[in-house]
C-alpha cells in the first residue's frame, strides 16, 4: 500500500510539473517504494540545477555547443545542439560509483562519422514510412528513402543531423536547454515550413524531461522523439540482463521490412509480453531479429503516464519513462555489431544498448486506423517524455 501511495504522489508531482493530466493505473512495479524516495523529497527544491556551456566544434561555420546540466545529487546530463543529442548521462550506481549510462562519442567528430542515432532528436517523422511516400489531402508526397525501400527517422538529413539554435533556459521552476529549428517546406520531401521547439530540463529529483512543440504553415505528418541508447551497466556488458516492464497489451505487427501490417496482436503470454518484469535476454531468441517493435501503450491519449521501467540488478540503477505519446518503440541494439567505438574506447557490440523511443506508431500516414499524426496550420503539436532515474540498493 505504501508503494501505491508513493506512486500516486509521483503522478501528482509530475502532473503539476509538466501540466499534464494524471496517468492511468499500472500493474507491476520493479523494486520497492524506496525507488521513489528521491522524487518525494521536496526539502531541497530551492537548490538550483547548474548549467555550463562550452564549444563542441563547428559545422559549416556554425558553432556547435555542449551543455552540461548538473543537479544536487551529482547527476549530470550533457546535450549538444548538433542533432539535439544527449551525449552523456552520468548517474551513480548502488555502490555510489558514477558512470555513463547512454551510448555515444567523446567528440563531435564521432557523431559526424556515422552514428545509429545515438541520443539524437529524430524527425520530422520518427521511425519508418513505407516506400517513402504518403498521400495527404489528395496529393502524394515522395520522401527521401534511406532504409531499404523506406524512409526512416526523417530521411537522409533528418533532425539528428542539423545544427539547432540553442540557448540556456533558466526560470523560477527549471533549468535546461531550449533548441529551435525551422524545417523548411520540402525538406526531405515533407510539406510545410515546420517550426520546432525542444526543451530539455533536469531537476533535483533525477528527472530529465524532453518537451517538444511544433507549428506548421501546411498540413504535414509529424512524429518527433529522442533516440537515446541506454545501458544501465555503463556498456561494460550487454543489456540482456536488464529487467523490463512495458505497460502495453498490444503491439504493431510488422513485415520483413519492419513496416506495420496494420494488425495489433495481443502480447499476453508471448515473448512480446513485458507486463511483468522480464530480463531482455530471457526470450529474445524467440523474436526474429530481436526486439524492434512499437508497443501500443495502455493509457489515455495525451496524458502523462508511466510507459516503461527498466532495472539493472548489476548496477542497481532503474529508469522509469513517463510520456504523453501513444506508443513506445522497444529496440535492443540488434544492429550494433562492434564497429561502433564509443566513449572511452568502448566497443558497442550487439545488444549493448536498448532504446525506448516514445512516439506515434510507425507508418501512421499510411495507416488510417492508427492515431492521427497530421499537424495542420493553426494547431500546435505538443508531447512530453520524462525519464526518472533512481538507484535500488
Amino acid at each position: 500500500m505504501a508503494s501505491v501511495k508513493r506512486y500516486l504522489l509521483l503522478v501528482m508531482v509530475l502532473g503539476t510539473l509538466f501540466s499534464c493530466n494524471e496517468p492511468g493505473s499500472v500493474n507491476v512495479k520493479i523494486g520497492d517504494s524506496s525507488s521513489l524516495d528521491s522524487v518525494m523529497d521536496w526539502d531541497n527544491e530551492s537548490v538550483r540545477v547548474t548549467i555550463m556551456k562550452k564549444s563542441f566544434g563547428t559545422i559549416d561555420n556554425q558553432p556547435v555547443y555542449l551543455f552540461t546540466l548538473r543537479n544536487m545529487n551529482g547527476m549530470t546530463v550533457k546535450i549538444t545542439n548538433y542533432g539535439g543529442i544527449v551525449t552523456s548521462i552520468m548517474m551513480p550506481d548502488k555502490e555510489g560509483h558514477s558512470g555513463d549510462i547512454v551510448l555515444g562519442y567523446d567528440s563531435l567528430n564521432g557523431y559526424l562519422k556515422g552514428s545509429p542515432y545515438f541520443g539524437a532528436i529524430v524527425g520530422r517523422y520518427a521511425n519508418r514510412i513505407a516506400k517513402g511516400r504518403f498521400t495527404l489531402d489528395g496529393k502524394t508526397y515522395k520522401l527521401a528513402v534511406n532504409n531499404g525501400n523506406n524512409a526512416l527517422h526523417g530521411g537522409i538529413k533528418g533532425f539528428d543531423k542539423v545544427v539547432w539554435n540553442a540557448e540556456v533556459l533558466k526560470d523560477s521552476t527549471r533549468t535546461g536547454v531550449l533548441l529551435t529549428y525551422l524545417s523548411k517546406d520540402g525538406e526531405e520531401g515533407y510539406p510545410g515550413n515546420l517550426t520546432v521547439k525542444i526543451i530539455y530540463t533536469l531537476d533535483n529529483h533525477n528527472v530529465l524531461t524532453f518537451q517538444v512543440e511544433a507549428v506548421t504553415d501546411k498540413a504535414t505528418p509529424i512524429n518527433i522523439c529522442n533516440h537515446s541508447y541506454f545501458n544501465l551497466s555503463e556498456a561494460d556488458t550487454s543489456v540482456l540482463g536488464h529487467y523490463v516492464n512495458i505497460y502495453a497489451d498490444r503491439y504493431t505487427e510488422v513485415n520483413g521490412e519492419l513496416i506495420p501490417t496494420g494488425n495489433l496482436p495481443g502480447v499476453r503470454g508471448s515473448a512480446m509480453d513485458f507486463n511483468n518484469a522480464e530480463a531482455i535476454g530471457s526470450r529474445i531468441a524467440m523474436v526474429k531479429g530481436g526486439y524492434d517493435h512499437n508497443y501500443v501503450l495502455r493509457k489515455t491519449p495525451g496524458t502523462l503516464s508511466l510507459a516503461a521501467q527498466v532495472y539493472d540488478p548489476r548496477s542497481g540503477r532503474q529508469l522509469e519513462i513517463f510520456t504523453t505519446q501513444p506508443g513506445v518503440q522497444f529496440y535492443t541494439g540488434n544492429f550494433l555489431d562492434g564497429s561502433f567505438i564509443g566513449k572511452g574506447g568502448k566497443r558497442y557490440d550487439q545488444h549493448y544498448g536498448f532504446c525506448l523511443e516514445t512516439q506515434h506508431f510507425p507508418d501512421s500516414p499510411n495507416q488510417p486506423s492508427f492515431p492521427g499524426v497530421i499537424l495542420r496550420p493553426g494547431e500546435t503539436y505538443k508531447e512530453t517524455t520524462c525519464y526518472h532515474f533512481s538507484v535500488l540498493k
